[in-house]
């Protein structure tokens, strides 16, 4: 007899309860409180990563800060510049004036992949990440440009290369697995060919040469290496900025060829501003870098305009996917 007004009273609570719960449905206020958080974005990797242009604009939003507008995506940006393929594994934090992000997630004691990984194991990440995009290789290679042989000393660092992306590929897939992120992308890019601005050189000699050689290392070497690695786990895509198409260029470096030994161009020209006429892709990535502007001459960083373009190239391979 006891139990039918604990009954009572149950009930009375239940239809209060759902009285209320009524109303909070009815509140348009409340509606919008409770809209979910975007899906994070992790970006990770070298100064590309984190939208570095030169010293005068320092760090921008770079191509990540498209991403995330336009994929609506939270970013959590871990990139450092200067990392190599090794460092990433090995560097500890980001150091001084290597142009880490303003808006980085700190590791000062530990390295750049362990960083993500303890951020993807976080209990309040379970499940949240949507993509995660990697920029990094190009700091493994750079010091062949000054090289005697630059395809050669390319061809060795490959393996190093290879090695350590497919590991890091490997590592981030295990982890985002274990967090409940199975259906998160992992993204790697490559670069413009900014050497190919060695073939009109705005301050000294051109080195057409040099120019020529650095078509023949990312068509043939650097991009398939960094293709097979970043495609050797599920939910691995690779996005060739070398090759893609931009302004007035078909095939990205490809359009036209270059002989390798005397440097000779076949192919389309185009007005460049203060150069005149010069190959197609040569206009390409003096437009979208700042290799050859004359006050930032071989600076290998995008511009907005590359950035923005890499951007695009990314929201484009994340809807074929």
């Amino acid at each position: 007899m006891r139990r039918r007004p604990i009954v009572r009273i149950v009930l009375a609570a239940a239809v209060a309860a759902g009285a209320a719960l009524t109303a909070v449905a009815a509140s348009p206020a409340v509606v919008g409180a409770a809209k979910a958080p975007e899906p994070l974005y992790i970006s990770m990797g070298d100064s590309y990563s984190v939208g570095y242009q030169n010293p005068t604009l320092g760090n921008t939003t770079g191509f990540t800060g498209y991403v995330a507008k336009k994929e609506h995506l939270q970013l959590e940006n871990f990139g450092c510049g200067g990392a190599t393929t090794t460092s990433l594994f090995t560097q500890i934090g980001c150091s001084a004036g290597s142009s880490a992000a303003t808006d980085a997630v700190p590791y000062p004691t530990t390295d750049q992949v362990d960083a993500v990984v303890s951020y993807l194991g976080q209990a309040a990440n379970f499940g949240k990440v949507s993509l995660v995009t990697v920029s990094i290789g190009g700091n493994d290679v750079t010091s062949c440009v000054g090289a005697a042989d630059t395809v050669a000393c390319v061809e060795a660092a490959q393996t190093t290369i290879a090695s350590n992306v497919t590991t890091l590929v490997a590592d981030l897939r295990t982890a985002l697995d274990a967090n409940g992120d199975t259906a998160a992308h992992i993204v790697g890019i490559t670069y413009p060919d900014v050497i190919l601005g060695e073939d009109i050189a705005p301050v000294g000699a051109p080195h057409p040469v040099l120019a020529a050689q650095s078509v023949f290392a990312f068509d043939l070497l650097i991009n398939p290496t960094l293709s097979t690695a970043y495609t050797s786990q599920t939910g691995g895509a690779f996005v060739n900025v070398t090759s893609a198409p931009y302004g007035k260029a078909k095939h990205g470096d490809d359009t036209g060829s270059f002989n390798l030994t005397t440097g000779a161009f076949t192919g389309k020209l185009t007005n460049l501003a203060g150069f005149g006429k010069v190959p197609v892709p040569v206009a390409e990535v003096c437009t979208i870098t700042w290799y050859c502007d004359p006050t930032t001459f071989r600076d290998i960083h995008a511009n907005t305009k590359g950035y923005t373009f890499i951007g695009k190239l990314i929201v484009a391979k994340l809807a074929s996917l």
